[in-house]
């Protein structure tokens, strides 16, 4: 076939990523001739990149989403020209591929008799989810859309596009074309096919919500946005995007690393972290058995309690090769201790204690400041980071629990330490790996922050650290203690900290220079273009799973609904409403909840019925009191609202 293609990219930052250049590379091996539709301009970088891989580049306001780019292209090809082509591609830049060859796709939809076809289509669902009403009819998806020759000779086609209505918003993008496309024109007799089908899933968006088994199926995109959408959708529809991945690695030789380029630009990084799993359970036993070069490694220590000196070193002996360990102190005496212990020590390449001009900031300023000459630079490959940490301020039970979280989950056995090697030489997009959030006994779960979240908005306007932070719960290295890349913090250590900028003695108060800092280390690795991964050991990860499964189900068991959707949205109401107790809050400006009820979610708002409601009356009438409201308010929203997750 003779095809020609129509790319509509937009990128709020004017940049065409990789992932774009991969991919319109690949295509051309199919395509004729690529015009390329930017809505808005391009830095001079993408420009030049752009242009290598198309035909011809048009750059445009951002006007009419990915419907007015297509337009645009097409009426710069001239629909005369057009139609001279066996097969006209429309496709846009909200996919990664080809993860397979576009080829067997392509192929495969040569074989079939269709005027048009699209590489997926949602299915039909009564009412429109958008409206409300009607019927949303089954279509086509706009991310890929092939039309025929004599589809696109047709009057009937250049009549379309020609009345095509004003674009606004996403939704009108939906309801004004993507899905009337499709029906339009089979209305009119043209025959439509698509290579992901919902009727051979069993879902109303196979490409998104049956990810892992449209890639079984060797299906050559992958949405980006099912590594930044809200996790609840995922949880609701039980998208597994975890495994997706694994396959991938497993059947396609495309490049991950593409996509952490790319979205780690434009992701909340909790999110992100949540929807590709990004945590490993390491065993403590080495899973490969080839050699590797791991560069050059360290350990950099702060080490203010000497008591746990030989404790600390027992650990860093674990590290398979030779290290070079550079420790930090607040007094000649200690100093000199920790060189007569770390004289004994087998394994250590070069030894470096360094006495801290002032003790502000603990082991914070002491990293940033004391040890910046040797870590500003790429002398070392990969350090671990760890400090004498008691935790004073709490009980010893306490302290000692969030000492081993730390301890164990970075430096557990030799075996295991090896596995964070080989994952770091593996992966060189992993910039930054912690112990997952501590939560037993210490109250971070969604409030994590605490009173820093001004302080790190500030110190990354000030590094000029530019990304998304997340809204209660930042991804961060709590406890201070974690293995990374000296260039995933670079600009951390660029900056020439104060110690007179870091809180005097005694300091336990948040919204410090130093908590900031703790905070801020996970954005920065995402800014500098580095994932961050969480590492656990087995028995760690036992402890933190049963207690946490715990006290999510002890919470659940007293929401008058088992399904996480629901439960989000009464809470989320009822802390709208500032907590009443025994109040009732309004419901009128109730927002639109996570999208698309499921029929199970639809049986289970009806089982809460006057037995249900009159048994938590009963057994906890303050409860029953509180979220009564809100039980009414989303039983009713959840019924006529619906938001598109594409």
């Amino acid at each position: 076939m003779r095809r020609v293609a129509v790319f509509s990219l937009y990128n709020e930052r004017g940049i065409a990523d990789d992932y774009v250049i991969f991919l319109l590379t690949k295509l051309r091996e199919l395509v004729e001739r690529i015009v390329v539709v930017s809505n808005g301009n391009l830095s001079k970088h993408s420009e030049v990149a752009v242009e290598k891989v198309c035909d011809q580049l048009l750059i445009r306001e951002n006007e009419g989403f990915d419907v007015g780019g297509y337009k645009a292209g097409m009426e710069a090809i001239g629909f005369d020209e057009l139609s001279k082509y066996d097969e006209l591609i429309l496709l846009n830049d909200t996919c990664y591929g080809p993860l397979f060859p576009f080829s067997e796709m392509f192929s495969e939809m040569e074989g079939r008799n269709s005027d048009f076809w699209g590489a997926s289509a949602h299915r039909e669902m009564t009412p429109n989810p958008f409206t409300g009403t009607g019927y949303l009819p089954w279509h086509l998806q706009t991310f890929l859309v092939a039309i025929r020759k004599d589809m696109l000779k047709s009057r009937a086609f250049k009549r379309y596009w020609e009345n095509l209505p004003e674009i606004k918003t996403y939704v009108d993008a939906v309801l004004l074309h993507e899905s009337q496309f499709t029906k339009h024109f089979t209305d009119l007799g043209y025959s439509a096919e698509a290579y992901v089908d919902p009727n051979d899933y069993g879902s109303h968006y196979p490409a998104f919500i049956d990810v892992d088994e449209t890639i079984i199926n060797r299906f050559p995109l992958l949405k980006r946005r099912l590594f930044f959408n809200d996790p609840i959708f995922l949880e609701h529809n039980a998208v597994d995007l975890p495994r997706a991945l694994r396959i991938l690695k497993e059947t396609s030789d495309y490049d991950l690393n593409l996509i952490w380029r790319n979205v780690l630009r434009t992701s909340e990084l909790r999110n992100l972290n949540t929807n590709a799993a990004l945590m490993s359970v390491l065993p403590d036993k080495r899973i490969k058995d080839d050699a590797a070069d791991y560069g050059k490694v360290a350990v950099c220590a702060h080490i203010y309690y000497t008591d746990m000196l030989d404790e600390m070193l027992d650990l860093t002996e674990n590290i398979p090769v030779a290290y070079d360990f550079i420790a930090t102190t607040d007094t000649p005496e200690k100093k000199a201790e920790i060189d007569a212990a770390l004289a004994k020590r087998p394994g250590i390449n070069k030894a470096i204690v360094r006495v801290v001009e002032q003790n502000r900031g603990r082991d914070m300023s002491a990293f940033f400041i004391s040890t910046r000459d040797l870590l500003v630079d790429d002398r070392y490959d990969l350090v671990c980071r760890v400090h004498s940490k008691k935790t004073p301020q709490v009980q010893a039970s306490k302290g000692n629990l969030f000492k081993r979280h730390m301890f164990d989950n970075l430096l557990n056995t030799s075996g295991y330490v090896h596995n964070v090697l080989d994952m770091f030489h593996d992966n060189p997009s992993i910039g930054f790996a912690i112990p997952p959030m501590i939560h037993i006994s210490f109250p971070t779960m969604g409030h994590s922050w605490f009173g820093n979240k001004a302080k790190v908005e500030e110190t990354a306007r000030l590094l000029k650290i530019d990304v998304k932070f997340d809204d209660t719960t930042p991804v961060a290295a709590y406890g201070g203690m974690f293995w990374f890349r000296p260039r995933a913090l670079r600009k951390l250590f660029e900056h020439k900290w104060r110690w007179e900028e870091f809180d005097p003695e005694p300091y336990f108060d948040d919204g410090d220079l130093a908590h900031a800092l703790e905070r801020l280390m996970a954005y920065a690795a995402q800014d500098a273009g580095y994932t961050t991964q969480h590492i656990v050991c087995a028995h760690q990860a036992a402890h933190d799973y049963t207690m946490l499964e715990f006290k999510l189900q002890k919470l659940a068991s007293m929401m008058p609904s088992a399904e996480f959707l629901n439960q989000c949205y009464m809470l989320s109401e009822w802390k709208k409403s500032g907590y009443p107790l025994g109040a009732q809050a309004p419901m009128s400006q109730a927002p639109v909840p996570p999208p698309s009820p499921s029929p199970s979610v639809k049986r289970s708002l009806a089982k809460l019925n006057l037995a249900t409601k009159s048994s938590l009356k009963f057994r906890m009438p303050i409860l029953f009191t509180i979220l009564r409201p809100f039980y009414r308010g989303a039983r009713g929203v959840l019924k006529q609202n619906y938001q598109r997750n594409e």
